[in-house]
C-alpha cells in the first residue's frame, strides 16, 4: 500500500521573526526619535502571569521618555544590540538555513517624531544595509511597518491613531519604505496584531486613556482602528502600484476559543468571541465591515467618523495574504466561577485537557490545524504563520543550553501545520517567535526566552551579549534541510 505522507511544498517559506523595538537597541542613535515602545518600563514586581499593568504607563513614564534619562528602567531602548550586531546575528540565521526572517522597521527611526517632510537618511541606510545583508545570505526580507513602534510623538500630539492626520503620516512613511526598498522588499506586513489596539492601545496605536475624553475611550480606540484600516488598504495600494509583483498582507493575533461546555450561553459566547477576531481580518481580506459588527458599534452608541471614499478605499485594496500569530487556544464560559488564565495578553477560561508554560499559556498543537482550517475556509487567501513559540527560561550549563521542551513543542505543531496543507490549506510559510532571544513584548523581560540562540543578558540588562546556538538550533536546521520531513 502506498503511505501518503504529508510533505511541506517545495517553495515553503521556513523561517523566523523579530522586531525592531524588542531588538535592535541603539534607541536614540543616528536621529532616530523615541517611540511608544521606549516609553514602557520594566515592572519586575508583577505577577507574571498577570499582564495588566505590565504595558500600562503614567504621564511621568512620557516624560522620562521624552527627556531620554533613566534608560535602565526601559528594557526596549537597548533590546540585544541587534542595530549593531546584524551582521552576526544574519551569519547565525543563515547557517541555521532559514529562508525568510521577518523584521519590522522603527517608524521614528525614518521620521523621528512621525511627520517630517523629509526622512532621516541614516534611518534609511541602516535597514538598506540590513535588507541586503539579508540578501547576501539568501534571506528573504518580511517586512512589518508597524510592529508596536510608531513615534512617541505623534502619542503626544494626536493621541496616536485617533486623529486622521495619523493616516497621512503612516501613508508618508510607508511611501518612503517602498521607495527606497522596492529592489529589496517584496513581502510586506501593515499592522502587526491590529486587533490588539483594544488590548493594548498605547503601544499599538499611541492611544492613552488620559488623552480620551471622559467616557470616550472605547469610541476613540474604535475610530483609531477605522483609520488603521484605511491607512493598511492605502499603502496596499501604493505598494502595488509602486513594487510590481509585491506581496502585502494583513497580520491577527489568532485567538482560538473552544466553548468551555456545551451549554447554549457558553457556545453562543464562544460564536461572539471568535467573530469578534475575525472581524480584523474580514475588513482587511474581504474588505468590508460585517454587518453583525456595525450592529454591535450602533447597539453600544459607537459612531465611526468616516470620509466619503474610506469603504470604497477598504473594498479595493485588499490584501494578498493572511498573516497570524498562534501560541495558545483558549476557552469560553458564561459561569461566574470559571477559571481564568493569561495568554497573548489577553485572558480565557482554563482548557483542562491543555498543558501549560511557565507563563500559564495554554500549550494546543492542533489548535493551530483548527485555525488555519478555519481561516482558510473563510478567506481562500494564502495564509502564512509570522509568529509561534514558547517562551521559557532557559538554562546555561557549560556552555550548553538543552531546550528539548522547545524541540518537542515546535514538533507538534509543525505535525499539525503538515496535516493542515494535506488537507488544502495554502500555507506559505512559517517564523518563528523568535529566531533569537528579544526583549518580551508583553513583560519587557529578557529572562522569558523564545530563540534558538541564547543571548547572554538578564533582565536588568547585564552581561555579554554573546550569541549561543541551543539545541533547538541545530533541530531546526535539520528541519529546514529537510522541508519540514525529518521532524525526528
Amino acid at each position: 500500500m502506498k503511505q501518503n505522507t504529508p510533505v511541506f511544498p517545495p517553495n515553503f517559506l521556513w523561517g523566523a521573526a523579530i522586531a525592531a523595538n524588542q531588538a535592535e537597541g541603539a534607541w536614540n542613535v543616528a536621529g532616530k526619535g523615541p517611540s511608544v515602545a521606549d516609553a514602557i518600563a520594566h515592572k519586575s514586581n508583577l505577577d507574571l502571569t498577570d499582564y495588566s499593568g505590565h504595558m500600562a504607563l503614567t504621564d511621568e513614564n512620557i516624560q522620562d521618555a521624552l527627556n531620554g534619562t533613566n534608560d535602565a528602567r526601559y528594557p526596549k531602548r537597548r533590546g540585544i544590540d541587534f542595530y549593531h550586531r546584524y551582521k552576526e546575528d544574519l551569519a547565525l540565521f543563515a547557517e541555521m538555513g532559514i529562508k525568510v526572517l521577518r523584521v519590522s522597521i522603527a517608524w521614528s527611526r525614518i521620521f523621528p517624531a512621525g511627520e517630517e517632510a523629509e526622512p532621516n537618511e541614516a534611518g534609511l541606510q541602516f535597514y538598506e544595509d540590513l535588507f541586503r545583508e539579508m540578501r547576501k545570505h539568501n534571506i528573504e526580507p518580511l517586512v512589518t511597518l508597524s510592529h508596536y513602534e510608531m513615534p512617541l510623538k505623534l502619542s503626544e500630539k494626536y493621541n496616536g491613531w485617533v486623529d486622521r492626520k495619523v493616516v497621512d503620516a503612516f501613508v508618508h512613511y510607508s511611501n518612503a519604505c517602498f521607495d527606497r526598498y522596492k529592489d529589496l522588499v517584496r513581502y510586506w506586513l501593515t499592522f502587526n496584531e491590529i486587533d490588539s489596539i483594544h488590548r493594548h492601545p498605547f503601544t499599538t496605536a499611541g492611544i492613552r486613556e488620559e488623552k480620551c475624553a471622559p467616557g470616550q475611550a472605547v469610541q476613540d480606540i474604535y475610530q483609531g482602528l477605522h483609520h488603521q484600516f484605511v491607512a493598511s488598504a492605502l499603502v496596499t495600494r501604493d505598494c502595488h502600484a509602486k513594487i510590481p509583483g509585491s506581496q502585502v498582507g494583513c497580520m491577527l493575533t489568532k485567538l482560538t476559543t473552544y466553548s468551555r461546555t456545551c451549554h447554549p450561553q457558553d457556545v453562543e459566547a464562544t460564536l461572539k468571541k471568535n467573530l469578534e477576531n475575525y472581524f480584523y481580518t474580514d475588513v482587511q481580506v474581504k474588505g468590508e465591515y460585517p454587518p453583525l459588527i456595525l450592529r454591535d458599534l450602533e447597539r453600544r452608541g459607537i459612531h465611526l467618523e468616516m470620509q466619503p471614499d474610506d469603504l470604497a478605499i477598504l473594498r479595493q485594496h485588499t490584501v494578498d495574504f493572511l498573516s497570524f500569530s498562534y501560541y495558545m487556544s483558549i476557552t469560553e464560559s458564561t459561569q461566574p466561577d470559571a477559571e481564568r488564565i493569561p495568554g497573548n495578553t489577553v485572558l480565557g477560561v482554563k482548557n483542562p485537557y491543555l498543558p501549560a508554560s511557565e507563563w500559564g499559556w495554554q500549550i494546543d498543537p492542533v489548535g493551530l490545524k483548527i485555525s488555519l482550517l478555519e481561516l482558510y475556509d473563510r478567506y481562500q487567501k494564502p495564509l502564512f504563520i509570522v509568529e509561534n513559540g514558547l517562551g521559557a527560561k532557559d538554562v546555561v550549563v557549560e556552555g550548553q543550553i538543552h531546550d528539548d521542551y522547545r524541540i518537542d513543542y515546535f514538533r507538534s505543531h509543525f505535525e499539525q501545520m503538515q496535516a493542515a496543507i494535506d488537507e488544502g490549506v495554502d500555507l506559505l510559510g512559517f517564523t518563528s517567535w523568535g529566531t533569537i532571544d528579544i526583549i518580551s513584548a508583553g513583560t519587557s523581560q529578557m529572562s522569558k526566552r523564545y530563540g534558538f540562540i541564547y543571548v547572554d543578558q538578564d533582565d536588568e540588562g547585564q552581561g555579554s551579549l554573546a550569541r549561543l546556538r541551543k539545541d533547538s538550533f541545530y533541530w531546526y536546521q535539520q528541519v529546514i534541510a529537510s522541508n519540514g520531513s525529518d521532524l525526528s
